[in-house]
């Protein structure tokens, strides 16, 4: 298993948890507990880690970024 994201924030953690493994992806949240528990120890850990088989990064990594770009291109930006 190998880190593709680091978190500071469970829910978002979650949230490209879920989209992995409805993908059908192995995956894990890393330290998500000890962090909630605890949010001051997170720079010290590195955050909570986002866990993929190492076959499955590509993947992985293209299901994230497809994600990202579309939540980005139908964010409405009043700027």
């Amino acid at each position: 298993m190998r880190v593709i994201r680091s978190y500071d924030n469970y829910i978002n953690a979650n949230m490209h948890l879920s989209l992995l493994k409805d993908a059908g992806l192995d995956c894990y949240i890393q330290d998500e507990y000890t962090i909630t528990i605890d949010p001051l120890l997170s720079p010290a850990l590195g955050g909570m880690k986002l866990m993929v088989k190492e076959e499955d990064i590509d993947e992985a990594n293209r299901i994230l970024e497809t994600t990202e770009r579309t939540f980005l291109e139908n964010v409405a930006c009043e700027n």
